[in-house]
């Protein structure tokens, strides 16, 4: 695929949408159809990683693909409506677009929740990839041509890295500034509402990637 001029890829949970009230809604379903516990609040402290590292914690390892199963089963009744935008998530897609720019949406969620998630939202990306963790995120944002990558979790400076794209964190997920700084984000916001901003002093510097970026909070 071509690169565009201007490609920016956005992480999905924690950095577009806060999507812990529909997953600690769907968390405490399964463990009521179950019979398992699940301690709903702490999971939803640990976002980022694949579904299947959180089953592990309350499954034994033999029922852990069927587990994860049930729960994206029952993640559309109990997930999608219950789950809001995050500050300034709207807006950063649009300053892509103003700036003449594609964007897209790399996640580890099950594409087809995340598409109900977006699609519920009014969240239009130009492209949508599910199923993406840490460094695997990087295939998907080489494909697309983004040198931007903008999440929330160190797994998302990993991808970013990996893609030989900038990293652009927010601390609005389970990471910390700190633990963004030190995983070695290029750019720290304090939210997605600071993003439109820096992205047009970045595009009127004529840097679209890493190539003459600084790499300093904004």
């Amino acid at each position: 695929m071509a690169a565009h001029p201007l490609t920016v890829g956005f992480d999905l949970d924690m950095t577009l949408i806060d999507s812990r009230p529909g997953i600690r809604a769907t968390y405490r379903e399964l463990s009521a159809r179950t019979g398992t516990y699940i301690d709903a609040d702490l999971a939803v402290t640990r976002l980022g990683p694949p579904l299947e590292q959180e089953i592990r914690e309350w499954f034994p390892e033999e029922r852990v693909a069927e587990m994860s199963d049930v729960y994206r089963g029952l993640y559309p009744e109990h997930a999608i409506t219950g789950t809001p935008a995050m500050p300034g998530a709207r807006e950063a897609i649009a300053a892509v677009r103003a700036a003449g720019g594609r964007a897209i949406v790399v996640t580890a969620k099950f594409e087809p929740n995340a598409k109900l998630h977006l699609q519920h939202l009014g969240i239009d990306a130009d492209a949508l990839i599910g199923s993406l963790w840490a460094e695997a995120k990087a295939e998907a944002l080489r494909e697309h041509g983004a040198r931007i990558y903008v999440g929330d979790h160190t797994g998302d400076v990993l991808g970013a890295h990996t893609a030989g794209a900038l990293s652009v964190a927010v601390p609005t997920g389970p990471c910390d500034a700190a633990e963004l700084r030190a995983a070695g984000a290029d750019v720290l916001l304090g939210d997605l509402t600071e993003f439109p901003a820096w992205l047009e002093r970045r595009v009127a510097d004529g840097g679209y990637g890493t190539d003459g970026l600084d790499a300093a909070s904004a």
